[in-house]
């Protein structure tokens, strides 16, 4: 039972021998009867259903299935072990079976050559590993079976030295075979049957211990009380176990060395993971017989497999044994000779090793705080910035084990102290220390989120938080830096965000869940109670740190996770117009865009039309925006009245007021103010002031229109009990997306989007026209005259959807339906065919696009099909109201057309407008284009894993 290096099957009275008859039992020859034929029970002529069948199917209770085996047994035991080798021979997933002549002729090697010549290997499907949901059990049905049989045969047939040594030997010769499925199958049935048989030793060794102490306590009374009947019945017991317990040690030895010691190191992972899942459970159950070197060193070579899912299983069966902490003096060793490659394993490439490496480091620390170097723990504590979320939190719980489990014992004895008093002062210090010292201070949140699950108690104490920033220090006390306030606060606003929003942070997720019922309730009341926290404290914070743009930008950021309701229900008005004041004082001040950004975006969280503090928010905002507005005119007024040349203070007061006004001002006004036309009229001095907006921004415009407006009437017009507004509400909802797309519409007719910006707006019209007709209150009869290039392809589309009449469902971009709401609801379909116009409207197309040599690409996430650019007539010949009602006009041939002017005709025998044909030419590109179109998925930048 010592450190296993040989193969010896049997050894001692393990030897394989067939033991004696016992009364009622029959010779090998009774499995000849007529009762009895291929392996099967015949009774009154009806065949019993196999144990196969039975474990297969999983449908009979298996301590009763095993009870009438073992009757069967006591009746013929050669009948019923032959059942028994031909269960594990069909588990195996083998056709072929074992007669009783063969049982009782061949040795068991000649049988398995037998069997492996009928195995059927054009198939590498065996119940172990086939799919299905009869098959989906049969794992754990066929362990549960042996465990059972083990079990109930502990008392009397298992030491009849017949019935285990022919399983045993069976299952040694199998999982030798060079058959995958017999080895596998045969592998784990001998694990599993080590491992009801380490069972049964316990339970031995429990009895042994139990009869001694008896027979010490008995014999070690006086003469005249100790009987000493009871003192050899006691003996005569104790002789018994400790010959079965030498029993079951010769049958746990021949399945070690015959099975265990060559199936560790088998080419199948599956089969290895099994012996090591298995001696994990043998060194817990009974450690003082596994738990030494001799066994441990298995799992520690085997730390190295080259498969994960093996890896995986040594570190959980260390995990059972670290976690008991009266074993951790047995691991001394085990740790000392195994640590490092324990921590390597934390940046193991399988993420679920990964994590299980980290949790087995925490119990290993919890056993013992100097078993682990400071390099060792520093290896760990950066994993809490890992993208992947179980192997930070992981890295977290350790984290905290290190630093914030050990507390003064004189702490919990001490009434319980608030603010920068309270225990948790110290952990919340340690936590902006250890930020700082990472060196990865963009990476708040995640480390928040890492501690959220095991240190949310001390994260979620904002009141100490607030107390370490604005109270004084104690006596004695060092006070934070400057920089250790910055880190404070960021961390404070990751935790409020944390518990109001409930996910984790961006690239550390894969999307919102659906909240429990206790999680919502905790959300409720962490908002409100950060509400009634911040509402005080917030103005106190601004008003200390109002110069600071980091600090100030972080904090301002609060407000947006309030419960605005508070503010009314809680009776905090004063602290509302106390924050509205200290907003006003800190635009004042600064100039840098993030804060400005900030005061911006704190306004419109206060501004909500929902709460009764709207009216208050909203005058004070305004207010802000009317004397910066004021301020504005009177510096430039100054600045372009004076006689000289203005000083760089001056234009210095000028463009920081402007700053401010347009930190306030709605995107779509400061692209109109900031176009070309501020250079019209002799300005040319402002030039540098032109802005033209970048792709991303006109792509975001899109996006957004497409979002808010281009929507479903009823998405748009839901009250709070999941009904329909009535008629007023619809139509103030419909006149607000009218808005919304007016301003768009109105950057495009200003010619501040590039060209890119007209194919979009064409195609949300397309789509906006056939539900709202907007369209034709859009293209107006102005807009013709105007007569500016930027319209011609708006002007053609208009004409060409005119000629089709009301039903015109075909867009001119890429030839897709625009009946559907969104053109992100679904892919498009490419157009099935061109559909022809009445002849006497078809020279409304007169405006259309002929060059395919200019290529656009829209801000959307699909690119667009190759454009024509307009061409149209000479201006002698077409007047504007003609060309806007698509009345018909003289047309002429054109050989060749010169793409950089109009021109003057188009062919004339066109039955189809060009339009059609413009549509029909990129009919090539529109599946392609349509098969990567996936609009409801994104590309993040992930942060970088550090594992």
């Amino acid at each position: 039972f010592d450190d296993p290096d040989g193969r010896n099957v049997f050894v001692g009275k393990g030897k394989a021998k067939k033991g004696k008859k016992g009364p009622g039992e029959k010779g090998k020859g009774a499995g000849k009867g007529p009762g009895r034929m291929n392996g099967h029970h015949q009774e009154n002529g009806m065949e019993n259903v196999m144990l196969f069948e039975v474990v297969r199917l999983g449908k009979s209770a298996m301590q009763s299935v095993v009870d009438d085996w073992i009757e069967s047994y006591k009746h013929d035991r050669d009948v019923a072990l032959l059942d028994l080798i031909n269960f594990f021979i069909q588990c195996s997933g083998c056709k072929g079976g074992v007669t009783g002549e063969m049982f009782h002729n061949m040795q068991n090697s000649e049988i398995i050559r037998k069997m492996t010549e009928e195995f059927d290997e054009d198939s590498g499907d065996y119940p172990l590993t086939m799919a299905g949901p009869q098959w989906k059990k049969f794992k754990s049905s066929f362990c549960e079976f042996i465990g059972v049989l083990v079990r109930q045969c502990q008392y009397s047939i298992i030491y009849d030295e017949y019935m285990m040594d022919t399983v045993i030997s069976l299952l040694t010769g199998l999982s030798d075979s060079q058959v995958r499925a017999f080895r596998h199958t045969s592998t784990l049935a001998a694990m599993k049957l080590m491992t009801a048989l380490v069972n049964v030793a316990l339970n031995l060794s429990i009895n042994m211990d139990n009869t001694q102490r008896q027979y010490e306590a008995e014999r070690n009374k006086i003469i005249g009380k100790r009987a000493n009947d009871r003192l050899e019945l006691l003996l005569q017991k104790r002789k018994e176990l400790q010959e079965n317990q030498d029993e079951i040690e010769n049958m746990m030895n021949a399945i070690f060395k015959g099975v265990f010691v060559h199936r560790y190191r088998d080419a199948i992972a599956e089969i290895r993971a099994i012996c090591i899942e298995e001696i994990g459970v043998w060194m817990k159950m009974y450690s003082d017989a596994f738990l030494n070197d001799s066994y441990l060193k298995y799992v520690g070579w085997t730390m190295h497999d080259k498969q994960g899912e093996v890896r995986l299983k040594c570190l959980t069966a260390l995990q059972g044994l670290y976690y008991n902490r009266e074993l951790n003096a047995r691991l001394e060793l085990f740790t000392s000779r195994f640590k490092d490659r324990i921590v390597s394993m934390t940046l193991d490439k399988e993420y679920d090793v990964a994590v299980q490496a980290i949790k087995l480091l925490t119990l290993v620390l919890h056993s013992s705080d100097e078993v682990l170097t400071a390099e060792d723990c520093e290896s760990v504590y950066h994993l809490v910035y890992s993208a992947h979320r179980p192997v930070a939190v992981a890295a977290g719980e350790f984290l905290f084990k290190k630093l914030f489990s050990h507390r003064d014992p004189e702490d919990d004895s001490m009434p319980k102290r608030r603010g920068r008093q309270s225990v948790n002062a110290n952990l919340i210090k340690t936590t902006v220390f250890f930020f700082l010292e990472s060196e990865l201070h963009e990476h708040a949140a995640y480390l928040v989120d890492s501690m959220w699950d095991c240190a949310a108690e001390i994260l979620k104490d904002w009141e100490c938080m607030i107390s370490l920033l604005l109270d004084e220090p104690l006596p004695g006390e060092e006070a934070l830096t400057d920089r250790q306030e910055t880190a404070l606060i960021e961390i404070m606003l990751c935790t409020i965000r944390q518990a109001a929003e409930c996910h984790p942070p961006v690239g550390r997720g894969t999307g919102k869940r659906v909240l429990t019922a206790k999680e919502k309730k905790t959300q409720l009341d962490d908002r409100m109670r950060m509400t009634e926290l911040f509402a005080i404290a917030l103005p106190a914070l601004l008003a200390k740190y109002s110069v600071d743009a980091e600090k100030v930008t972080n904090l301002l950021q609060l407000p947006q996770f309030f419960d605005l309701e508070i503010y009314t229900t809680g009776r905090l008005e004063k602290h509302l117009d106390s924050l509205l004041r200290q907003i006003r004082e800190i635009v004042e001040k600064h100039t840098d865009t993030d804060v400005l950004e900030a005061c911006s975006k704190t306004y419109h969280a206060l501004c909500n039309e929902e709460f009764t503090i709207f009216n208050r928010v909203d005058i004070a905002r305004s207010q802000l925006l009317d004397e910066q507005v004021d301020k504005f005119n009177r510096l430039l007024e100054d600045f372009l009245q004076e006689g000289e040349d203005p000083d760089e203070d001056d234009a210095y007061q000028v463009l920081s007021t402007l700053k401010r006004i347009t930190a306030f001002t709605i995107l779509c006004d400061l692209l109109l103010i900031f176009s070309h036309q501020i250079i019209s009229g002799g300005r040319e001095a402002l030039e540098p002031l032109v802005y033209t907006p970048e792709a991303s921004l006109q792509s975001e415009l899109l996006n957004f229109i497409l979002d808010h407006v281009f929507i479903d009437q009823d998405e748009d017009s839901n009250s709070t009990d999941g009904q329909q507004d009535d008629e007023a509400g619809k139509i103030e909802a419909l006149h607000k997306r009218r808005n919304l797309l007016a301003a768009y519409t109105d950057c495009v007719s200003k010619r501040l989007l590039i060209s890119v910006c007209l194919l979009d707006l064409m195609l949300v019209l397309s789509l906006f026209s056939q539900r709202h007709m907007y369209l034709e209150r859009f293209m107006t009869f102005q807009m013709a005259l105007q007569r500016e290039d930027c319209w011609l392809p708006l002007i053609s589309y208009r004409n060409s959807l005119q000629a089709g009449g009301d039903d015109d469902t075909m867009s001119v971009v890429s030839g897709i339906s625009s009946r559907g709401s969104s053109v992100r609801s679904k892919k498009a379909k490419p157009a099935t065919g061109k559909r022809k116009l009445p002849e006497e409207e078809s020279s409304s197309s007169s405006e259309v696009w002929m060059s395919r040599e200019q290529s656009m690409q829209t801000p959307v996430m699909m690119p667009s099909p190759h454009l024509t650019s307009t061409v149209m007539r000479e201006p002698k010949h077409l007047r504007p109201e003609e060309s806007y009602m698509g009345t018909p006009q003289p047309q002429h041939h054109q050989t060749a057309i010169d793409y950089n002017r109009r021109g003057t005709g188009l062919m004339e025998d066109d039955e189809e407008p060009i339009v059609e044909d413009v549509m029909m030419s990129s009919e090539g590109r529109i599946e392609d284009l349509n098969e990567g179109m996936d609009f409801d998925t994104m590309d993040i930048d992930l942060v970088i894993s550090l594992c």
